[in-house]
């Protein structure tokens, strides 16, 4: 048999149902294999198997051509679901599997999808004649069919899902449909423009925010493609920049480690870039992106740790970063004027970074009174709606650099 594997298998809680149902099923009909096929560009694939004893004959992800089995001659009418002594069948005696495994009874019933198309089928089989089967037997085969086809239909609907984020992420990358968008960044006292953030906008319809895109391409493995490709458009702005604003940049702790960005940033001046972290869940290994941080921080590169206060970036692994800058997040920010919990946080915040050395930024300003209480409370740099909305690189360059 030939291996024959699709990207995408059953997910395990999928399997779990379908190994039991293919057990219970084999124990019940004292038969020696059952099987889960699908039927795949004219191959039937096992897709779980219930063999004891005889896993060197079949196994998930084996193949054989669907004419030399029995499900197609079963589908056709050619041969009943019930084969009691498989050498009273002509058509099953001429098929060489029948010798070959030996195949003396078979049951089986398909598989369908929801949208009552054929999936494969679900068989037993033994390589002895079982004079006791009966349609009662082929009844419960049936109700098991069913349990396993439930499974399949949430498993399949998944399967359409994956492949419609695949399909997005990848024509949002070969078209690129990405525009990259520059938010200014100010000292608080005095005002002055200190950096622009750059961000992605995707040119798709319907729009759909940046945050899903990535998200989509993390679940399909695309993430740090798609990151670079975004952070190599956004690059080619720092030599439009003065002598003393930086460009700032998002990556992921996957993009940083894989040693593709330390690469790319040494294209321009490092010096002229600060990184931001972006993480929302703990980051397990710190080696290979430490090193590469340290590498990028020995180059000029600032590292910013993004969204401190969201409940993501945890204290051990700010500490780990040594951030030169702190962002704090935008859910610390709104309303800080009218939370004193929210002050006091942010007053701490403020020693800390004093101590380490980093410099802090307050993200999503909105209202002159959160921008007032930020400064009393000796934030260093502020963005939001209030100081500049992200806008088209081009406009926010021409709009910001001609006032300075």
């Amino acid at each position: 048999m030939k291996d024959h594997t699709l990207p995408i298998q059953l997910d395990a809680q999928d399997e779990d149902i379908l190994d039991i149902a293919l057990k219970t099923m084999r124990e019940h009909l004292g038969m020696d294999v059952a099987y889960l096929s699908e039927f795949v560009d004219g191959r039937a694939v096992f897709r779980a198997v219930s063999a004891p004893g005889l896993e060197d004959m079949i196994q998930p992800g084996q193949s054989i051509d669907i004419r030399e089995v029995y499900c197609q001659h079963i589908l056709d009418g050619n041969l009943p679901q019930v084969i009691k002594d498989t050498s009273q069948h002509p058509i099953a005696t001429a098929l060489p599997i029948t010798r070959n495994m030996p195949i003396g009874s078979h049951v089986s019933v398909p598989v369908t999808r929801e949208d009552g198309s054929v999936y494969g089928m679900f068989c037993c089989l033994s390589s002895t004649p079982n004079p006791t089967l009966n349609p009662r037997d082929l009844s419960v085969m049936e109700t098991f069919a069913n349990i396993a086809s439930k499974g399949l239909n949430v498993t399949l609907g998944r399967r359409a899902e994956r492949a419609a984020r695949v399909s997005r992420v990848d024509q949002a990358i070969k078209e690129n449909q990405i525009e990259v968008f520059l938010q200014p960044i100010f000292t608080l006292e005095p005002r002055a423009l200190s950096s622009f953030e750059a961000l992605s906008r995707f040119r798709s319809v319907p729009y759909r925010t940046p945050d899903l895109w990535f998200k989509d391409a993390l679940s399909v493995g695309r993430q740090v493609e798609l990151e670079m490709m975004v952070i190599r458009q956004a690059l080619v702005h720092v030599p439009k920049l003065p002598n003393n604003v930086r460009l700032s940049v998002n990556a992921s702790p996957e993009t940083i480690a894989s040693g593709l960005l330390t690469e790319l940033l040494t294209t321009v001046r490092p010096d002229r870039l600060i990184l931001e972290v972006t993480e929302h869940a703990i980051i397990e290994n710190y080696s290979q992106l430490q090193v590469e941080v340290e590498t990028l921080r020995s180059l000029g590169v600032r590292i910013a740790a993004d969204d401190v206060g969201a409940g993501h970036s945890g204290l051990t692994q700010l500490l780990r970063m040594k951030p030169d800058v702190i962002k704090l997040d935008i859910e610390l920010v709104r309303g800080i004027d009218q939370d004193s919990a929210k002050r006091s946080l942010v007053m701490g915040m403020t020693h800390f970074a004093a101590d380490i050395g980093a410099k802090l930024v307050a993200e999503g300003i909105e209202t002159e009174a959160e921008l007032e209480t930020l400064r009393q409370l000796k934030v260093h740099k502020g963005q939001g709606y209030l100081l500049g909305r992200p806008e088209a690189a081009a406009s926010a360059l021409a709009r910001r650099l001609e006032s300075i």
